[in-house]
């Protein structure tokens, strides 16, 4: 229990301290990796590193992908008469 918190600490002071955009899915990612970490191999610490690292990594691509679908033009359908 003291590893989960010490994790959630942890993950918490790491997202204050930076911006809000590089703290954009590392958070949501710790919580979930420092209890699956911690259940599955007992190391809470390093699953809420893997997880803030693997939410910062999707919270990119799906701003890229947004990015991408506003970049492209909007096509009218029209039906043929």
């Amino acid at each position: 229990m003291k590893t989960i918190l010490a994790g959630a600490i942890l993950a918490l002071g790491v997202a204050l301290s930076s911006t809000a955009a590089d703290a954009k899915g590392c958070i949501k990612g710790a919580i979930v990796g420092g209890v699956a970490g911690h259940y599955t191999v007992h190391h809470g610490m390093i699953g809420a590193a893997v997880g803030c690292y693997i939410g910062r990594k999707e919270a990119k691509r799906a701003e890229r992908q947004r990015e991408l679908q506003r970049q492209q033009p909007q096509q009218t359908h029209t039906q043929p008469q």
